[in-house]
């Protein structure tokens, strides 16, 4: 069994183009004791999962970035690492997010933002474990924040 301190095996990838964000994700995730790769340029996520010699268990990633949109981001780790579970973040909802995801095949969770330290941590926890719950539904912190993407 782990001790307290231990830290989980999961390696998570967090890409959102607000240095504000990504350094709050950033710093959820290495309190709970994840190793966490992080960069505000999508365009430089997929040279760190093409190197990256180690599993990389999640993608986090806002949906909504200038350069590249998340999406797009995830089907591309997805077509490189099949494994990799994907996390999806904005603090905007749209149909034509959905739909796009949907085109794209992708499944994972959606998270809204701004989320809390109990909603970011219990998704991930959720997804590492395979325990997320379908269909989709907006959730809040007392449900741990998930609709599933199918």
């Amino acid at each position: 069994m782990a001790s307290p301190t231990s830290k989980p095996a999961e390696t998570i990838l967090v890409v959102d183009d607000d240095p504000d964000v990504l350094s709050l994700a950033v710093d959820i995730l290495e309190m709970a004791r994840y190793t966490v790769l992080s960069t505000a340029d999508p365009r430089h996520a997929l040279p760190l999962v093409r190197t990256h010699a180690e599993p990389i268990h999640l993608l986090l990633t806002d949906v909504v970035m200038p350069l590249m949109n998340g999406l797009q981001l995830a089907a591309e780790v997805q077509a490189l690492r099949p494994e990799v579970k994907i996390l999806l973040m904005s603090a905007y909802r749209t149909k034509e997010i959905d739909d796009y995801r949907t085109r794209l095949g992708l499944r994972g969770l959606f998270l809204d933002k701004p989320f809390t330290v109990v909603g970011l941590t219990g998704a991930v926890r959720l997804l590492l474990d395979d325990r997320a719950p379908m269909p989709w539904r907006r959730a809040n912190d007392h449900t741990i924040l998930v609709r599933r993407c199918r």
